[in-house]
């Protein structure tokens, strides 16, 4: 039997599924809207089914569309099986590999070393993705993904890499200007820079119940760190991203013995689909930066 369904067409019908709309999916794989809708309808015809119901909104599948769904993802994960184990034939992993972590662990801990890392594996093509929010790896097309914080989902593979202590400090600059608190009631006195868009992430773990209240919020743990440096106030963040200024002295930490340590904030796991056709490449990404972490 000849099979009639192109491999781009079911690639796009999978990303049109996951996305929830052509629109979507022509974003997220950088194409134009009308070849999107040129593939599904291409597949519509040579099935001879209707996939979707459209509405101005959004397309939801069909019967049909649910039933061949699964045959079409079992495809393509057996192909990219296929390849990967060709790749693997020939000694070192080959392809693409979409990277996803918040933006501070990309500035401080991935990139300064990902010149080594194209040298180590130059037939990787790396695709190094910013979200402070958690992704869906299957609807952004994410191989790899490191995490800050407790994990809670169940159908990932979780290699854990480490943990990264809290720190609350502030600059030089600010402590020239207000007393640097002595205690954690004394934190109510002072400016407070925390998170704007998630505010779990302003509990900040402190032996005592003192709630914390930002006068000035930012969206994502680089942000914050600026306004740090730059005296607005006093802020907690992870060792990972202020290492290099706790020992330089641009931020000078306070209250140390303050934080609950261990504590949900302060794991780090890199994770991946367990069925993942890109394995290899995974693998030789968290084997090669294990090494170079410095949680």
């Amino acid at each position: 039997m000849i099979v009639k369904s192109k491999t781009e067409d079911l690639e796009i019908f999978i990303t049109v599924v996951d996305c929830g709309s052509f629109t979507s999916a022509a974003n997220l794989l950088d194409n134009q809207v009308a070849k999107i809708s040129r593939s599904i309808a291409r597949l519509e015809r040579e099935l001879d089914v209707t996939l979707f119901n459209r509405s101005t909104r959004r397309v939801e599948l069909t019967e049909a569309g649910q039933l061949f769904l699964n045959y079409a993802r079992n495809a393509l994960e057996t192909l990219n099986r296929g390849e990967e184990a060709l790749n693997n034939l020939k000694g070192t992993p080959k392809g693409k590999l979409r990277i996803d972590a918040a933006s501070p662990f990309l500035f401080h801990q991935i990139i300064p070393y990902m010149e080594d890392f194209q040298l180590a594996y130059p037939d990787i093509q790396v695709n190094l993705i910013s979200n402070e929010n958690i992704v869906d790896l299957i609807e952004k097309k994410t191989d790899v993904a490191i995490r800050i914080g407790r994990l809670a989902d169940s159908n990932l593979y979780a290699k854990n890499i480490g943990s990264s202590k809290l720190h609350i400090v502030a600059s030089p600059r600010y402590f020239a200007k207000f007393n640097k608190p002595q205690n954690l009631a004394e934190l109510k006195e002072h400016k407070l820079i925390g998170f704007a868009d998630s505010p779990k992430l302003n509990n900040w773990f402190l032996k005592q119940d003192i709630p914390i209240t930002p006068t000035i919020t930012a969206s994502n743990g680089e942000s914050i760190r600026q306004l740090a440096l730059n005296g607005n106030g006093i802020a907690i963040l992870s060792n990972f991203m202020i290492k290099k200024d706790l020992d330089s002295k641009t931020l000078i930490e306070v209250l140390p013995e303050s934080v609950v340590s261990p504590n949900p904030r302060e794991e780090v796991n890199a994770v991946y689909y367990k069925n993942s056709a890109a394995s290899s490449r995974i693998m030789a990404f968290i084997n090669f930066y294990v090494d170079k972490f410095r949680l």
